[in-house]
């Protein structure tokens, strides 16, 4: 055993030789709160999120467009659309709404969406009607009144990952019977006038309009949007063209998300350039969506633990290791000088 104390690398000193002395506990100090400090700014660097963005081919996924196919065909092929509108002056018996041009009044919306994700057509409550208004009225039996003349369509629909329209309009037997009361004083309907002889004002407030799952780093833009009909008939198509963008979401600790950005442009189409284009819209809301081929991923990550660890151990040993180097270069240095000048 005695050939092995040759390869000692921490020899002990004898009690006898150290020398302990305030320069020394100054020096101390001084290297533990250096070493602190890298410790402290190190554990806040590891507590920081790294986001990390890339973009991809956005996988093929083949539509199902029958609501015959089987469940599991379906699985993964459609996405969740979630639309929550008030009209405050529209009646919600002149107020109809389609998908890829299968129209509520018609029947075929029913056909292709059935219950639970379906549309759903109420009286705005008094805190739908105010924001919708933004007319300041405080009195809530006015509200209580005046809000039955408006219309709230809400609802979840299952929708191919293909692109497509939703409209949000009035309806047809309503725009009929306005223009042919006003152009020929005559009423085709025995029905009251939920248009009291005007036009329909079709002024709306988009509470939330969302595909799929949102992306919670981002902020949506089909979300509190009001557009309002401000030309002297009311009238007026909100034509808004919405871009999805396939975006997984990963987080640390957790499993990826597959969500969906949107990118949305918006304009208001006046009554003349609908008359002048021969245009068969109806004035209310149209949104027109499609998918983007790029997708992209969001990536939110830590430093590795491990990585984290060693960065520890190499700050506090490599700060009091450098420390006793300079302190032994320095009482080395100096003794040196003391004995040439003896």
């Amino acid at each position: 055993m005695a050939p092995l104390r040759s390869f000692d690398a921490f020899a002990k000193p004898i009690d006898g030789i150290r020398e302990r002395s305030v320069t020394g506990g100054i020096i101390t100090l001084l290297a533990s709160a250096t070493a602190g400090l890298l410790l402290l700014s190190q554990i806040i660097v590891y507590l920081q999120v790294q986001t990390r963005h890339s973009m991809h081919l956005a996988d093929s996924v083949p539509s199902v467009l029958f609501n015959n196919a089987s469940p599991k065909k379906l699985l993964g092929h459609r996405i969740p659309l979630r639309v929550h509108v008030t009209f405050p002056h529209l009646h919600c018996s002149a107020l109809d709404y389609s998908h890829d041009g299968n129209a509520w009044s018609s029947g075929k919306f029913e056909h292709y969406h059935k219950a639970p994700f379906t549309f759903t057509k109420r009286k705005p409550t008094v805190s739908e009607y105010k924001e919708s208004t933004k007319s300041g009225v405080e009195n809530n039996r006015a509200i209580e009144k005046l809000r039955l003349e408006g219309c709230t369509l809400l609802g979840t629909l299952q929708v191919p990952r293909v692109g497509g329209t939703i409209s949000v309009s009035v309806s047809p037997d309503a725009w009929r019977r306005a223009t042919s009361l006003l152009s020929f004083g005559v009423d085709p309907s025995k029905d009251p006038d939920p248009f009291h002889g005007k036009m329909p004002n079709v002024t709306h407030l988009i509470h939330d309009i969302t595909f799929g799952a949102p992306f919670p780093p981002g902020d949506n833009p089909l979300q509190k949007t009001h557009h309002v009909m401000d030309n002297e008939s009311g009238v007026a198509l909100a034509n808004v063209a919405v871009k999805l963008v396939p975006t997984t979401y990963k987080r640390t600790f957790y499993a990826a998300k597959e969500t969906y950005q949107a990118s949305v442009s918006r304009h208001i189409v006046q009554p003349e350039t609908l008359a002048a284009q021969r245009s068969t819209l109806l004035p209310g809301l149209l949104i027109t969506y499609d998918f983007t081929p790029l997708a992209v991923r969001h990536v939110e990550s830590r430093e590795n633990w491990f990585v984290f660890l060693s960065s520890l151990v190499g700050i506090v040993g490599g700060v009091f290791v450098t420390v006793g180097l300079v302190t032994g270069c320095l009482v080395n240095s100096v003794q040196s000088v003391a004995k040439k000048m003896d």
